[in-house]
């Protein structure tokens, strides 16, 4: 992941992709790294090496780390190993990092815990440096720093992060969550983030200082999971030798596909270090003393966030496919995917079709602007998945993706491929606002005075209709009515959903306008919410055609006389 603390607008996701980037950097979850512990009352499953639970039960969270091949040493890499130089050196052999080998044993193998002391520290860093070269079949240009902090600390530091926005930024936030029924207006976008991070990351690698960032509940005697430390240096790796920098997507699609490459290689490369482990090496694994802080899950940000570590191992396995070893998966760093759907289907190679959405608004309403950009964003198909997923966990909702289908494929990953979202070729969501909207201090209560308009477009036209479809059924699980006199336009009277919406579909287009009334949407978006049809006279709709006939067989007059009354 990449900076997005300048401008972006990657709004959707913007809040989440600021904590996990670190002013740039690569912090991301490190999901299902390891089989998830259950216990009697919860289920749980590892986020960036934390083991965090989920009232839901065993069968709703368990380990979803998919099945890979498992990744053997190329030939260059194995001769390396076996016919070890004379002078060695960090720079040009593969698996040797400043005097210590892959292999080599250390002092802290063997104890049943993972204490590691300052003057052990470098050793472990530099012997997990060359596992992972052994395995990426890459070295290190350069000495990769790592830094133990507390918990506190790092929480100070997410919510200085959480708490450096504009009103307008969080009023794209506030709006673009709600669009996605993710995060409602009774709660700020950056709130509902910062509790999900705050107490979950374990470690993130910062590519502004080179350095990485253990997070430890006790600073002073830290566990170092081998693993975790192993996941951040590929993305150090990464930078070295690829530049993250130019991963950075202009949305929320672009920048969660251009994580499917980085997290894809970077959670390949942890589970085949995970596998050795015990077999041919000995790793540091924490002995369970420490203890995370508490993980309250926003489930539609979780989902969303997850694919990548979900989705991007089978793209990078797909890669390894294509050609010997990493080659085809080092080519892809100059040649990223450019939307999810390129991760979630590995060989599609899907491109984004243009979507525009002109300003066609009137009355006081105007595209939200920040920084002198218009506020858009294009949320993509596993964006997409996340808003009919978003409601799965809850017992109580009725949710348009169940948890049973997202959960429920047989390698035990998540599945985010949908009917209702498979389809996708493009979408361009637009924030809407007012001066009154604009002087309301309190940015969630804005959001739900705000407007969107949200066109999406499809493969087909019976793409485009099943989306729809799930669209209307997420609409209906939160109470909304059809309006009676208005054509495809649906009301939500209460809760943090509140207000109207319309829904037109022309042919492979699906457009969404909400506003917050009826009377609204059209100054919104002109012309949407048109005045419904007048129902037909009985008798003479198009399914009473024969009857038709019949009375016009009676006669001229008959005929005429029907056709005064309905004049």
């Amino acid at each position: 992941m990449q900076p997005t603390r300048t401008r972006s607008s990657v709004a959707l996701l913007a809040v989440v992709l600021a904590v996990m980037t670190v002013a740039g950097g690569l912090a991301g979850p490190l999901v299902a790294t390891s089989s998830a512990v259950a216990s009697d009352s919860a289920s749980a499953t590892t986020f960036d090496g934390v083991t965090t639970t989920s009232p839901d039960g065993p069968a709703a969270m368990t380990d979803r780390t998919p099945a890979l091949e498992s990744a053997t040493a190329s030939s260059a890499v194995a001769a390396t190993q076996d016919a070890r130089p004379e002078t060695p050196s960090t720079e040009d052999t593969v698996g040797y990092v400043e005097g210590y080998w892959y292999d080599d044993e250390l002092a802290v193998d063997g104890q049943p815990n993972a204490v590691v002391d300052e003057d052990e520290l470098d050793p472990v860093i530099y012997r997990a440096m060359a596992r992972v070269e052994t395995i990426r079949n890459m070295t290190f240009a350069d000495e990769v720093a790592v830094d133990v902090v507390s918990r506190e600390t790092y929480r100070q530091t997410n919510e200085e992060r959480f708490a450096n926005y504009t009103a307008a930024e969080r009023l794209e936030q506030n709006v673009g969550y709600e669009a996605l029924f993710t995060v409602d207006r009774e709660t700020a976008a950056a709130d509902a983030t910062e509790t999900v991070y705050g107490g979950a990351v374990k470690g993130y690698y910062d590519p502004e200082t080179d350095e990485i960032v253990i997070v430890s509940e006790n600073p002073e005697t830290p566990e170092l999971d081998e693993l975790t430390l192993g996941h951040e240096l590929v993305h150090a790796l990464q930078d070295q030798r690829f530049n993250l920098s130019q991963l950075h997507g202009s949305t929320q699609d672009a920048e969660l596909a251009g994580n499917g490459l980085a997290e894809g290689d970077a959670s390949w490369v942890e589970r085949e270090y995970e596998a050795r482990c015990g077999s041919e090496w000995d790793c540091l694994s924490p002995s369970g003393g420490e203890q995370a802080g508490t993980f309250d899950v926003n489930w539609g940000i979780y989902f969303a966030v997850y694919q990548p570590y979900s989705d991007g191992p089978d793209y990078v396995d797909h890669l390894r496919r294509q050609g010997e070893g990493w080659s085809a998966v080092n080519a892809a760093y100059d040649n990223p995917p450019a939307t999810t759907s390129a991760v979630i289907h590995p060989g599609s190679e899907r491109e984004p079709t243009d979507v525009s959405v002109p300003d066609r608004s009137s009355d006081g309403w105007r595209q939200l602007s920040v920084d002198d950009e218009v506020a858009n964003d294009t949320v993509g198909e596993a964006g997409m998945v996340a808003m009919f997923a978003a409601d799965a966990m809850d017992g109580s909702q009725s949710s348009v993706i169940s948890a049973s289908e997202l959960f429920g494929s047989e390698d035990g990953s998540y599945n985010y491929d949908h009917s209702a979202t498979d389809g996708w070729a493009g979408d361009e969501l637009v924030v809407y606002t007012s001066d009154e909207i604009d002087n309301e201090s309190d940015s969630a209560a804005a959001a739900g005075e705000a407007g969107y308009v949200w066109r999406t477009k499809w493969q087909s036209a019976g793409d485009s209709e099943e989306f729809l479809d799930g669209y209307r059924r997420l609409l209906d699980n939160h109470g909304s009515e059809a309006v009676d006199d208005r054509q495809d336009t649906f009301v939500i009277d209460d809760g943090g959903y509140a207000g109207a919406y319309y829904l037109e579909q022309n042919g492979t287009t699906v457009t969404i306008v909400r506003a917050p009334s009826v009377a609204e949407l059209s100054n919104v978006e002109a012309g949407a919410a048109p005045e419904a049809a007048p129902d037909p006279i009985p008798g003479f709709g198009v399914t009473a055609a024969a009857g038709a006939i019949g009375l016009a067989l009676l006669g001229s007059a008959t005929w005429f006389a029907v056709g005064r009354r309905r004049q």
